[in-house]
């Protein structure tokens, strides 16, 4: 079990270790001039070989590689060009909006995905399962941007419960905060609950039949009850890896939906940061989306430790 996890561990530190690597290569060693990039066409040469020399990018590129991940370990992100202060304190203040939103919106993508892939596969080829698969057919076609602003229009204008967009800061109390979050959360989370509802639904049809199933039914365990305690328990591992694949792509998701609520989150961030050129702040968001995704399929490794005893003791051999 040790020795396993510590494989994982090591995986995932190599894992970030190349994904540093490619966004560093990407952003600073392919042809073109950062320095011109961030500064225009139109800037001067004194000013181009100035922002040169705060960047860096009069040394070699191992050279600039090695000190960036010094000052990563250090928690120095670095100065953004455009505002002029820190990129962890920008990063700091936009990610209390993305993490929250992100974590609602999996929370309700798997409250709703759960629960209807059951009913659709214990219901299968009847109405239940018939109507639930083409809801989730209709959910997997529709962007999310356009599902966005149709929410936008029923509950903000057509019926005023829930505000438009902005965002008035956790300071101003836990309901308002979560109201603002309500709509792109939801934007956010249908699309997916689509998706992890076919999922569910396949993982629950390759279980209902297995022989454990059928001796649950003959002790005399309700339908409902072999299913949920027992189908389920072992058809959540394909369920978990997509919902570990969500969580990612929640979190970069809110890239477009931010901009269209008009959040203030780690996605407008980014998106304003592109605009601005501001090189430092989409290279240090960048690798932070990336740093995301590699620790949440490391948690989701060791949910399957969790939820799969044969993981575990066949750990025990390697250790």
């Amino acid at each position: 079990m040790t020795l396993l996890l510590a494989r994982r561990f090591l995986g995932l530190l190599a894992t970030l270790l190349a994904a540093s690597a490619i966004v560093f290569v990407v952003m600073e060693v392919l042809p073109g001039d950062p320095a011109a990039v961030m500064l225009g066409v139109g800037a001067g040469e004194e000013n181009l070989g100035a922002l040169r020399r705060e960047l860096g990018l009069d040394r070699p590129p191992v050279e600039r590689y090695l000190l960036w991940l010094a000052a990563l370990a250090r928690g120095d992100l670095g100065l953004s060009h455009t505002y002029r202060v820190p990129v962890l304190d920008l990063v700091s203040e936009r990610i209390a909006v993305t993490f929250p939103l992100a974590l609602i919106a999996m929370a309700l993508t798997v409250a709703i995905a759960v629960p209807a892939g059951v009913l659709a596969a214990s219901a299968r080829n009847r109405a239940g399962d018939i109507a639930i698969s083409a809801v989730a057919q209709i959910g997997i076609a529709i962007p999310n941007f356009w599902f966005a602003m149709l929410l936008i229009i029923v509950f903000a204008v057509v019926l005023p419960w829930l505000p438009a967009g902005g965002f008035p800061g956790w300071d101003a109390g836990l309901r308002p905060a979560l109201a603002a979050l309500v709509l792109p959360a939801v934007a956010l989370a249908l699309p997916q609950a689509a998706i992890l509802t076919r999922v569910t639904r396949s993982s629950m049809l390759d279980t209902i039949g297995e022989d454990y199933v059928r001796t649950a039914r003959a002790k005399g365990l309700t339908r409902r009850a072999a299913l949920w305690r027992h189908a389920l328990a072992n058809a959540l591992i394909p369920v978990v890896t997509i919902m570990g694949l969500q969580f990612s792509f929640l979190i970069s998701g809110t890239i477009i939906i931010e901009n269209v609520f008009h959040l203030p989150g780690l996605g407008r961030l980014l998106f304003q940061a592109i605009a601005q050129r501001d090189l430092i702040v989409v290279r240090e968001i960048v690798l932070l989306l990336a740093v995301a995704v590699v620790a949440v399929n490391f948690l989701v490794d060791l949910a399957y430790l969790v939820l799969d005893p044969r993981l575990r003791r066949g750990s025990h051999g390697l250790s």
